[in-house]
């Protein structure tokens, strides 16, 4: 049987160095990586296979608590905490087990097995043929002294404003620190196209062209770059009927 590949979640260095200690006198368990924030995490979790987390819960961004909320499954979670009236509430999101600091060996150990046992037995062998990684239906950005969760079918455009982007969704404008070009890599290509130096759409709010103009509704027009031009039309080309 393979080792449980885990991940240490913690902002607290001292905390993370206790418990690669341990995983690493653990045979059955084989550490994927270490973490001091949530959001860190996240993108360790969606980019690669974690079967166990030992997630604290009091950490910046966002709470251990809400962090189990959002990773919706993806691996089984061991809670680790200096306060015991959270044992409780981390039972209600189907944790493997809770963890008080300082953690002693012999109780991580104990939470550790129970990981292993509740492994299920018909998971199926890895297979030989690269498979292509779900796709996440939103992103984190930073925004308001908050890390704000936008889910992807809300985006409508995004406009470019230096350093800063503007993330028009349906709920409203949401202002951070990124570039165009890191807001261009993180959205899938085949859900999001930059149409503009300035603008990215997302293509399925597209409702029609006109002139060097692309109307998300009869009140939002976007202008089309020259540059970007024959890369758009391109990417149109399979849904256009009559293109004569």
């Amino acid at each position: 049987m393979h080792p449980l590949n885990c991940l240490l979640v913690d902002d607290e260095p001292a905390a993370l160095d206790i418990l690669t200690h341990y995983v690493n006198q653990t045979p059955f368990l084989k550490l994927a990586g270490r973490c001091l924030g949530p959001i860190e995490a996240l993108q360790k979790v969606y980019s690669e296979p974690i079967d166990l987390i030992f997630l604290d819960i009091h950490m910046p961004e966002l709470s251990g608590l809400d962090f189990i909320k959002v990773l919706n499954g993806r691996a089984k979670v061991i809670l680790t905490t200096a306060y015991s009236q959270y044992a409780l509430e981390g039972y209600e999101y189907n944790v493997v087990d809770y963890l008080l600091k300082p953690v002693a060996f012999d109780r991580f150990l104990k939470a550790a097995q129970k990981a292993l046992d509740q492994r299920s037995p018909l998971t199926p062998p890895t297979p030989t043929v690269p498979t292509q990684p779900a796709e996440e239906d939103y992103i984190f950005v930073k925004a308001d002294n908050r890390t704000q969760r936008i889910t992807l079918s809300d985006i409508q455009y995004v406009e470019g404003l230096g350093n800063y982007v503007s993330i028009y969704t349906d709920q409203g404008r949401v202002v951070t620190l990124l570039t165009m070009k890191e807001v261009e890599e993180r959205l899938p290509e085949r859900r999001f196209m930059r149409i503009h130096r300035s603008y990215l759409i997302a293509l399925d709010r597209l409702q029609y062209i006109e002139g060097n103009e692309v109307f998300l509704d009869k009140k939002t027009a976007i202008p089309l770059g020259e540059t970007y031009r024959e890369k758009f039309f391109k990417a149109l080309e399979s849904k256009t009927l009559n293109k004569r």
